[in-house]
């Protein structure tokens, strides 16, 4: 990716400033891990049985440990060491939630975390074909994030998406039983998922709404997690929970607000409920859609 400057309707190009160490990196993501990935930062260089974890974090929407790597040798596999971090993840929980409790100095139980959303994410300057190809299956728990540094203290981070054709990388992983243990544990989540126990009409109606939304603005991603499918833009905007006779959809703003004139939004700041934000509504046909995209711009802009 090409930044430029623009002056008076001249352009003139960025020049990359690399990072010399791996430990810039590290200091970047860690100083603003919230706002690059929504996470929260648990611990640096953290050990655990005579391996170091760079960056232990923890997902508090998917309520999982992330671990996060990074690299600037192109040589390695990232897909064997992303195995290796999530089975010592997986045979070692307790000493995350132990972790976690001393430098937070909270009370995190262990039924309270999600093992199954637990991955890996390793983050570089650049990933090599080999190193994309290799992890660009559906399911697997592991992510490639690049970063690169400019002159006038600009930085750009990419997530590399996994292509719309990805395979499932369990027939792979079925020969070894190490891997195959961490993938029955591990589980990334697709579309498929929450749509595989609805009806045709209810797949259509989340079809109806999910182009709607898609369609609000460039870059809005979707990302199913285990309860919901998010829309994110940055951050997330709105999450659809698929129902077997409907859709329930969620708008990621504080309760106060949402300017809701017809106030088919429902409060459910004080009450338990799986998406994000303060707004629910329930939805059975697309005779709000329009209305409903209205409301859901509010939480872009």
């Amino acid at each position: 990716m090409n930044l430029y400057k623009l002056h008076s309707n001249s352009i003139s190009s960025l020049k990359e400033k690399p990072f010399k160490l791996e430990k810039e990196i590290q200091q970047v993501f860690e100083t603003n891990l919230s706002e690059l990935m929504n996470l929260q930062l648990v611990k640096s260089e953290f050990s655990i049985k005579n391996k170091r974890i760079d960056t232990l974090a923890y997902d508090t929407q998917s309520k999982a440990f992330i671990i996060i790597e990074y690299k600037r040798s192109k040589n390695i596999s990232v897909v064997d060491q992303g195995f290796t971090y999530l089975s010592l993840m997986l045979e070692n929980k307790a000493d995350f939630i132990i972790e976690y409790n001393e430098t937070l100095k909270t009370h995190l139980k262990r039924s309270e975390v999600d093992w199954s959303q637990t991955r890996v994410v390793f983050v570089s300057t650049s990933f090599t074909e080999n190193q994309k190809t290799a992890t660009n299956f559906k399911d697997i728990a592991i992510e490639l994030w690049e970063v690169k540094r400019y002159e006038n203290d600009l930085i750009s981070v990419n997530e590399i998406k996994k292509s719309k054709a990805a395979e499932s990388i369990k027939p792979i992983t079925a020969s070894n039983s190490k891997l195959e243990s961490v993938t029955k544990e591990i589980k990334v989540y697709t579309e498929e998922d929450h749509l595989s126990n609805t009806c045709d009409e209810v797949i259509e109606l989340y079809e109806a709404f999910k182009e709607a939304i898609l369609n609000l603005a460039d870059d809005i991603e979707i990302e199913p997690k285990k309860l919901y499918i998010a829309f994110k833009k940055d951050k997330n905007i709105s999450d659809i929970v698929i129902l077997k006779k409907g859709l329930k959809l969620f708008i990621n703003l504080p309760i106060g607000k949402l300017e809701d004139p017809k106030k088919i939004m429902r409060d459910v700041s004080n009450t338990g409920h799986w998406g994000n934000g303060d707004y629910e509504t329930m939805i059975k046909h697309t005779k709000d859609l329009e209305y409903i995209m209205s409301l859901i711009k509010q939480a872009i802009n």
